[in-house]
């Protein structure tokens, strides 16, 4: 009997540390890991794999100038485009160049950003706006920015109201219509809680609707960065003024029209740095707090 009662005691132990074992385990499911990645994990496995990948391009590229693939005044040497830098450099105009291109991007995205954010609100939420315009900033969306340049210049002329036209008309309906994709991802428990609770109208918007839609509306702003600085090369490249000053677009223009191709890599590489620049630095980060928020992050 006593056997009997010690192996039930043991038994119903037994069956207490596995429940114990079990609460555990989805708490630390549950709980999201918050230690930051040592300096050398993150060089290892972000930093050398770009770098790499560009010494693995100029590699190739360098080795199909020394196998003749084509002429030098189609495919100059690697070295030909850093001497290209090095001159702009020295002339005192390489940063003059990239913060022209890359402060007018910067100012039309925030222009973009601010008609953008309201009109996607006003389609997602109201029907008939939705029904009016919807289907028009879907087309828009799948417009190619070069096409708004001649109109711009008609319209305008050749200043960088007309730069700002171009930006807006490419990159305002990317930034709604992303905004319109996360308002519609939203559960609507989230929308019956907030109207229980008295969270209605601009009050609902700012407090449940928008933090609920915040991964559909980056993705929207990332996509909008984007036709923001493809309608700025589109307009440079087309439009040139000495009153419009020297920018990346015209920059690569400078370059085909004086069959400079080394000034024509230049300008592309300067153009592609930057994109990727600004990636990095504003929308990554962005990105990955709004992941982390949501406990989709692990590692910071």
């Amino acid at each position: 009997m006593a056997s009997t009662d010690t192996a039930a005691k043991d038994a119903k132990g037994a069956e207490s540390d596995d429940l114990a074992g079990l609460e555990a385990g989805l708490d630390a499911l549950d709980t999201v890991q918050s230690h930051r990645t040592p300096v050398s994990e993150v060089l290892l496995k972000k930093v050398l794999p770009p770098l790499v990948a560009v010494a693995l391009v100029v590699a190739v590229w360098q080795f199909l100038v020394w196998a003749e693939v084509t002429d030098e005044g189609s495919l100059p040497v690697p070295s030909a485009v850093w001497d290209s830098v090095s001159d702009l450099w020295l002339q005192g105009t390489l940063l003059e160049v990239v913060w022209t291109s890359v402060s007018r991007g910067l100012l039309g995205f925030l222009l973009a950003l601010a008609i953008g954010t309201p009109l996607g609100l006003l389609v997602a939420r109201v029907k008939f706006v939705r029904a009016a315009i919807g289907p028009i900033l879907s087309g828009l969306q799948s417009l190619p920015s070069v096409a708004w340049v001649p109109p711009a210049v008609i319209w305008l002329g050749l200043n960088n109201q007309m730069m700002y036209a171009v930006i807006l008309l490419g990159a305002v309906p990317s930034i709604a219509n992303g905004l319109v994709s996360g308002v519609d991802q939203v559960p609507p428990l989230f929308l019956r809680a907030g109207r229980t609770l008295g969270a209605t109208g601009l009050k609902g918007t700012w407090h449940i609707v928008m933090p609920a839609a915040l991964p559909g509306y980056v993705a929207g702003l990332k996509q909008g960065w984007a036709f923001s600085w493809r309608s700025l090369m589109a307009a440079e490249i087309i439009a040139s003024s000495p009153d419009l000053g020297l920018g990346l677009g015209q920059l690569l223009e400078n370059g085909r029209n004086n069959s400079d191709m080394p000034g024509v890599f230049l300008a592309i590489l300067l153009i592609l740095t930057v994109g990727i620049a600004i990636d990095l630095l504003l929308f990554s980060p962005l990105e990955r707090a709004v992941l982390r928020g949501r406990g989709l992050l692990v590692k910071s």
